[in-house]
């Protein structure tokens, strides 16, 4: 397609979805279906306008994607319940570590095993589909900052760790493709990839989201009339936190996260003491009463992030549905997929929440809904852009793009009715 005939679709996709909002609410699907099927339809397996090649493009895509997946989890971050407590996030933890790296195991398995990969590459596709998606998930996750849904929270903090808990499984996939330096008996791996990537990056964000959030409670109860551009706080928040962690080999998904959390963390925390001083100079010098009100950073940069995060879902999933042919649907894929989502998922869900209190019915959603997405796609254009050989790449993206598309509508089509239904025969004790 010409580049017209993009800004066409884009704007016309953009049009429908304004118009018709209140409407998609209501419908028992998510509109990501939507904007696939348009995708399907202009892709190579409809009308045949345009085809989108991740192999070719697979720079463009990895961009597209880590800025995509990076405001999305800036936006679960700043929605997560303050404050943080062990006995709160304990499941989204286990969710997030012990689930994830069974996952990745029973993946990595059934890789080798069944569809014949080298080991290195069962490892890394067990990676790259392992996480949750914190971009097509939305209609999982908290619904608005303090949002009390246990189920909701869950899935959000998972989705919002795992996208950085799974990059030491990528680069192990890596390393036993003799991509990527393990060390002698794999130490280098288990201290930096595991140990320094992880713990810096969690640190990292923690210091410049409570940075952000205590410099601007500092300038608002210093300078009486200081206004600030929240979205380019926020923005800027997770670019800092981003390229720091670039800059130290820190896994940088997981410092924006924690950058998040730890701001809206540090404001609500301020926010006593900043309602104790506006009483003490409630009045200005000329007599005049006047009240100071304050607006979190975290809850007023969200809206602004939330629309980019739409956007960029659209695009990507139009990108998604105009990758795939007729002959991309092989029963190898879609074996591949039902393995993953019947098996893997709820397997690993169940054994990661051994111990907990966790209600057997909220397990059993949290082990339907792993929403693949976005972010399997970025980890899979990070191997390919740090030399994955092309046939095991074209392997990989094959499996991948079936799954994602896949996960969009079966998902897609059972997260609305299911939470509905959840809620409606929930018990009070759960």
């Amino acid at each position: 397609m010409t580049t017209a005939t993009w800004f066409i679709l884009i704007g016309t996709l953009l049009l429908v979805v304004g118009f018709t909002f209140s409407y998609f609410k209501k419908v028992p699907a998510t509109s990501a279906i939507l904007y696939l099927v348009i995708g399907l339809i202009f892709g190579p397996m409809g009308f045949e306008l345009f085809h989108y090649n991740p192999l070719e493009e697979s720079a463009l895509l990895e961009f597209l994607t880590e800025i995509a997946v990076l405001i999305s989890l800036y936006c679960a971050g700043v929605k997560m319940p303050a404050p943080v407590t062990m006995k709160r996030w304990r499941n989204p933890l286990q969710l997030a570590i012990v689930s994830m790296a069974i996952t990745v195991g029973l993946v990595a398995l059934f890789g080798y095993y069944w569809l014949a990969l080298p080991l290195g590459a069962a490892v890394l596709l067990g990676a790259v589909v392992a996480p949750t998606d914190p971009v097509l998930a939305t209609e999982v996750q908290v619904r608005y900052a303090g949002d009390p849904d246990h189920l909701r929270f869950a899935l959000t903090c998972e989705a919002g760790m795992n996208d950085g808990s799974a990059f030491p499984f990528v680069m192990l996939g890596l390393g036993l493709l003799g991509l990527h330096d393990l060390g002698d008996a794999g130490w280098r791996w288990l201290v930096v990839d595991v140990f320094w990537a992880s713990g810096a990056g969690i640190g990292i964000g923690i210091l410049a989201g409570s940075g952000v959030g205590w410099l601007v409670s500092k300038i608002r109860t210093t300078f009486w009339d200081t206004a600030f551009l929240e979205s380019f706080l926020g923005l800027g928040l997770i670019a800092l936190a981003y390229g720091v962690s670039l800059l130290v080999d820190a896994w940088g998904f997981l410092a924006v996260f924690s950058a998040a959390v730890a701001l809206r963390h540090t404001e609500l925390k301020l926010a006593g003491l900043k309602q104790e001083y506006s009483k003490r100079i409630e009045t200005r010098p000329d007599d005049e009463p006047k009240t100071r009100v304050y607006v979190h950073v975290s809850e007023s940069s969200l809206a602004f992030n939330e629309h980019l995060e739409r956007l960029a879902e659209i695009v990507l999933v139009l990108l998604i549905g105009g990758s795939l042919f007729w002959d991309s649907w092989s029963w190898r894929a879609v074996g591949f997929a039902a393995f993953l989502f019947f098996v893997a998922r709820p397997v690993s869900v169940h054994l990661g929440l051994l111990g907990s209190r966790a209600p057997m019915r909220m397990r059993h959603l949290v082990g339907w809904f792993g929403v693949r997405g976005i972010g399997s796609l970025y980890y899979l254009m990070y191997a390919i852009q740090h030399g994955l050989p092309e046939e095991i790449a074209l392997e990989l993206i094959h499996l991948t793009l079936v799954v994602v598309a896949l996960s969009i509508v079966v998902h897609g089509v059972s997260v609305k009715p299911t939470i509905a239904r959840y809620w409606r025969v929930r018990k009070p004790r759960e």
